[in-house]
C-alpha cells in the first residue's frame, strides 16, 4: 500500500461508488470505502483484495462523519483523491404534494452530507497543498424537470459546491471536477420510488440507459489526467437522452 495514492469513496457500497471502486482498484489506489451497509463494504474489500480501509456512516450525520473520518490509520492519513458520490433521490411529486420528509432526506445526503464530507478532508489537502475533489451532481443540477424541484435544488447546490471550491482553492493546488450523470440504470430509481421495482424499471424501458461502469470510467479519466490538467465539468448522457427530461424511447 505504500506509495499508492488514497482516494476515499463515499456510497461506496452499490451503483456509481462500487464501480469507481473497481475502476481505482485496478488503476492501484488505495481505498477508504465509505457507506451506511458494513457488510456490502466488507464483501466489496474482499473482491478487491481486502487491502482497503472500510468506515461506515451516514453522510448526513454530523457528528458520524467527522469521527468516523478523524484519526484514520496509515497510509489511509492521507487523501489524494475525495470523490463525493453518497446520494440519493427521494419521491416524484410536485412541490404543494411533495414530502417534507423526502426534501429533508434529500438535503441532507446530497448537500449537507457532502459538506461535511468535505469539511473533513479538505483542510488535509490543503495542508499538503494537493488534492482533487470529485463532486457527482446529475443532469438534474443543470437542468429542472416537472415534479423533481427538490431533487433538482439539491444537484444545483452541488454545481454550486463543486464552482466554489475550485474559486477557494485552485490556489492551494486542489482540483475540483463536477460530474453530472443523465439516466444510469443503478438503484436510484428503487431508492425514490420506495422499493417498486416495477415502477423503477419503467425508468430504464426502451432505450439503453447509461451504467455505473460509464461514470466509474468516466471518473478513472479525470483522476488519472496530467497534473496540469483539470477536467472541471463532465455531463455524461446516455445517446438516447437528450435532456433532463428528453429520452427517445423505443416502442
Amino acid at each position: 500500500m505504500s506509495g499508492k495514492r488514497i482516494a476515499l469513496i463515499t456510497g461506496a457500497s452499490s451503483g456509481i461508488g462500487k464501480a469507481t471502486a473497481k475502476a481505482l482498484n485496478n488503476l492501484n489506489f488505495g481505498l477508504i470505502l465509505c457507506g451506511r451497509r458494513k457488510e456490502k463494504l466488507e464483501e466489496l474489500n474482499a473482491d478487491l483484495g481486502g487491502e482497503h480501509l472500510i468506515l461506515t456512516f451516514d453522510v448526513s450525520d454530523e457528528k458520524a462523519v467527522f469521527e468516523s473520518l478523524a484519526n484514520r490509520p496509515e497510509p489511509f492519513d492521507r487523501v489524494d483523491v475525495l470523490i463525493n458520490n453518497a446520494g440519493n433521490a427521494h419521491g416524484l411529486a410536485s412541490l404543494a404534494e411533495g414530502s417534507v420528509s423526502d426534501w429533508d432526506a434529500m438535503f441532507g445526503s446530497n448537500v449537507s452530507g457532502l459538506l461535511y464530507v468535505t469539511k473533513a478532508i479538505l483542510p488535509e489537502m490543503v495542508a499538503q497543498k494537493s488534492g482533487h475533489i470529485v463532486n457527482i451532481s446529475s443532469i438534474a443540477g443543470k437542468q429542472t424537470y416537472a415534479n423533481g424541484t427538490v431533487y433538482c435544488a439539491t444537484k444545483k447546490a452541488v454545481e454550486a459546491i463543486s464552482e466554489g471550491i475550485r474559486l477557494d482553492h485552485t490556489k492551494d493546488g486542489i482540483k475540483v471536477t463536477n460530474i453530472a450523470p443523465g439516466a444510469v440504470e443503478t438503484e436510484f430509481s428503487e431508492v425514490r420510488f420506495k422499493g417498486d421495482v416495477e415502477r423503477a424499471k419503467q425508468v430504464y424501458a426502451g432505450f439503453e440507459p447509461l451504467v455505473a461502469d460509464d461514470i466509474a470510467n468516466a471518473i478513472a479519466y479525470a483522476v488519472s489526467a496530467p497534473d496540469h490538467v483539470t477536467i472541471a465539468d463532465m455531463t455524461i448522457l446516455a445517446k438516447a437522452q437528450a435532456s433532463a427530461a428528453t429520452i427517445y424511447r423505443e416502442g
